[in-house]
């Protein structure tokens, strides 16, 4: 089981990786648009439909890679106080009974749609351009299983805490600001002792 739960965050941290990259394309095509609109006065056409469709690639391909660092949205004022094996009694029914049943809608629903899309050869009717939006349809798709399998390898880990008591450690792939900061001002009042 720890071996899956590895191989999973591994993909979910490469799908991360990866889709990262869309940030720099969506600075430099907001860029060249910021410049052809107000230096040339010669806005473009696609400008728009590049943001949201890069935007929507990297919010949904984003989804496995921060469940797997265990950095979804909580509202923890309760669950931060329970010990390790309640919070996975209540983690792993809740990935029962609502994220199961949501992410297989995302994946039949987006697949059934992703395959409409895809035969007609799907554009935008935002602008002019015709951009294809096709491709983004298919993602809905890849970013369902992909959050699918990151969602079983956490039911995984809920089990193994279940027995053991305490939480499979994540790798450290970056830290939030504030755990550095702690980390900061602990060892500089260990070294002021």
């Amino acid at each position: 089981m720890i071996g899956y739960i590895r191989w999973v965050d591994s993909l979910s941290k490469a799908l991360g990786h990866s889709f990262g990259w869309c940030i720099v394309m969506l600075t430099m095509g907001t860029c060249f648009e910021v410049f052809m609109r107000y230096v040339l006065n010669n806005p473009t056409s696609w400008s728009y439909d590049m943001s949201y469709t890069f935007y929507g690639a990297l919010f949904m391909m984003s989804g496995a890679y921060a469940l797997s660092k265990n950095a979804h949205v909580r509202g923890d004022f309760l669950y931060r106080k329970w010990q390790p094996r309640t919070q996975a009694k209540v983690e792993l029914f809740l990935y029962f009974v609502f994220f199961l049943p949501g992410i297989l809608a995302l994946v039949i629903t987006g697949f059934f749609y992703a395959l409409q899309s895809t035969s007609i050869l799907e554009v935008s009717v935002n602008s002019p351009a015709g951009v294809p939006i096709w491709p983004l349809k298919i993602i809905l798709v890849v970013a369902g299983l992909s959050m699918l399998i990151a969602g079983t390898a956490e039911m995984c880990r809920c089990i193994l805490c279940i027995k053991s008591g305490e939480w499979l450690d994540r790798d450290e792939d970056v830290k939030e600001l504030e755990e550095i900061l702690l980390e900061t001002y602990s060892k500089e009042q260990g070294a002021a002792k």
